[in-house]
């Protein structure tokens, strides 16, 4: 591991994108959104997914230049098509779309179709609520779940974000709930087996059906556990479903298990403008209360308590922004290796 200076990270991921083709400005803003996946601390999402990119680039599932539009609108809805450009560039426009529309009705959404791999799925909750808006948005993927009761992968380890806005001095540290449809995703699985590390708790099946706290056993049988086991599941299957069936995109079942391949996803962005209902303090008293509830529970561990969904990235994008962001070797090589291959 080592630390990165933020601007130096945003630097050489920009070279990157430069060179594989996306328009400048579009650059300097994948390079960012990648830089403050690793910045938070989300190191499955960030730089480490660069080489994959690159190769979907290169091998044209992803058209680098390719912006994306509004196809169809009704009221405070709007279907769009990515056009199978950048992945995580869509999904900003999409997020800036939805709470564009919030201003104007109170709530928006945008079904955003034949899209690509939108990188770390909080990145477009910290966008909302850091603007004042809730929000909540989800992404299909390649099938590489089983659903409750099977062992092989039909279901996508489907991203879900809640996002809630806090007001005034705190405007800064909203709650942001980023989760996957499995108790690790698979980029969690893929660092703990590169570190030789057990899970903390069972996150999958080995070879024998039996739980394990083994990732490289999870990651060969591809049998990852649903959060909730067959809850998770369940949501797994309806967010998949309800995303192709408003965006126009490809469902779970319509994606090949090759990961290049993986373009076209379904991919929804919903934003609330709850000053629309309520008065801004008696929000702030909510939202401050439950944190303060939170943050007085017995924590199991003295010294350690609850955290409320968020804070830790937080705390972990204050330490990036003072010591450097804390990148993988391997992470760091890829992108170094990335670099000097645009520079030629």
């Amino acid at each position: 591991m080592r630390r990165i200076a933020f601007d130096e990270l945003r630097g050489r991921i920009e070279t990157v994108l430069l060179g594989l083709g996306l328009p400048p400005e579009r650059a300097a803003l994948g390079a960012r959104l990648t830089a403050e996946t690793d910045r938070d601390g989300v190191k499955t999402h960030g730089i480490a997914r660069l080489p994959r990119f690159a190769a979907q680039v290169r091998a044209g599932f992803i058209a680098p230049a390719a912006v994306p539009e509004c196809v169809a609108s009704f009221g405070a809805i709007e279907r769009w098509a990515g056009h199978r450009g950048p992945g995580n560039l869509a999904a900003h426009a999409a997020m800036q779309r939805a709470m564009q529309l919030a201003q104007d009705h109170g709530i928006g959404c945008v079904a955003l179709g034949d899209t690509s791999h939108w990188m770390r799925a909080g990145s477009y909750g910290w966008m909302a609520a850091e603007a004042g808006y809730a929000a909540m948005c989800w992404s299909n993927t390649l099938p590489n779940l089983p659903p409750w009761g099977a062992s092989t992968p039909a279901l996508g380890n489907n991203p879900l974000v809640v996002a809630v806005p806090r007001f005034g001095t705190d405007a800064h540290e909203p709650i942001m709930l980023d989760i996957a449809m499995s108790q690790f995703s698979y980029g969690s699985l893929s660092s703990y087996a590169a570190h030789g590390v057990a899970l903390p708790v069972p996150g999958g099946f080995d070879e024998h059906g039996v739980l394990t706290t083994d990732a490289a056993a999870i990651e060969r049988t591809q049998r990852a556990l649903p959060i909730g086991f067959w809850k998770g599941s369940g949501l797994s299957f309806v967010l998949d479903v309800l995303g192709a069936m408003l965006s126009g995109g490809k469902a779970t079942y319509q994606f090949s298990p090759n990961a290049l391949e993986e373009v076209g996803q379904s991919q929804v962005f919903l934003a609330i403008a709850p000053a629309a209902v309520s008065a801004v303090e008696q929000m702030r008293t909510v939202v401050d209360g439950a944190i303060a509830a939170v943050h007085a529970a017995t924590p199991v561990e003295a010294g350690k308590p609850a955290r409320y969904p968020g804070e830790g990235a937080l705390r972990i994008r204050e330490e990036s922004l003072k010591l450097g962001v804390a990148v993988e070797e391997a992470a760091w090589e890829g992108l170094l290796t990335l670099e000097e291959e645009m520079l030629k």
